[in-house]
């Protein structure tokens, strides 16, 4: 394995492996970590790749981004969610950005089923109702509420921080790459 691959995988690893670490304590990922990797990125790519590199990681960053982005505007995430997935492409190009968007997407809807079933039967299933807005009537805001009081709702909706999903895939998508490799 090449000095550069290494390199990049130490990269990817860390970073995934922060930001999930961040998103399950906190619920957010912050933009110092996500802005600073997909700068980090480019100037890899560039440096080992270059103008060719800078593209390949300006279009996986774009496939990152856009995909998350649009589900980000129909409510289905949150913006870190949609700038992690931009870095991790412009890590990773957009064919392995692709894979790892469509593992992640299992990963969350098996860990959301899972983390559901857990706490039905732990809590009861109108405690889940409740607590993570499953009611028609808990998932309507007023215009008096505030922004964050809007954040902090959805932010209890959801039951699995994507980064922990994300991560994984990564992970998963570059032992695929290694072992295929050799």
């Amino acid at each position: 394995m090449e000095t550069a691959q290494i390199m990049l995988i130490a990269c990817v690893v860390v970073f995934t492996l922060t930001a999930a670490v961040i998103d399950v304590r906190t619920r957010r990922l912050p933009n110092w970590l996500t802005v600073s990797a997909f700068v980090a990125a480019l100037v890899f790519h560039t440096v080992t790749g270059g103008l060719v590199g800078l593209g390949g990681s300006l279009a996986g960053f774009a496939v990152g981004f856009s995909i998350l982005l649009v589900l980000w505007l129909i409510g289905g995430g949150g913006g870190g969610d949609v700038k992690l997935m931009g870095a991790v492409g412009a890590w990773m190009g957009w064919r392995m950005t692709f894979a790892v968007f469509l593992l992640s997407t299992c990963f969350a809807v098996l860990g959301s089923i899972l983390m559901m079933t857990v706490l039905a039967a732990k809590h009861g299933v109108k405690h889940v109702k409740r607590r993570h807005g499953l009611q028609g009537r808990d998932m309507k805001t007023t215009g008096k509420q505030s922004e964050e009081a809007r954040l902090h709702q959805k932010q209890k909706r959801r039951l699995l921080p994507y980064a922990l999903p994300v991560a994984l895939s990564v992970w998963l998508v570059l032992a695929y790459q290694v072992i295929a490799k050799h």
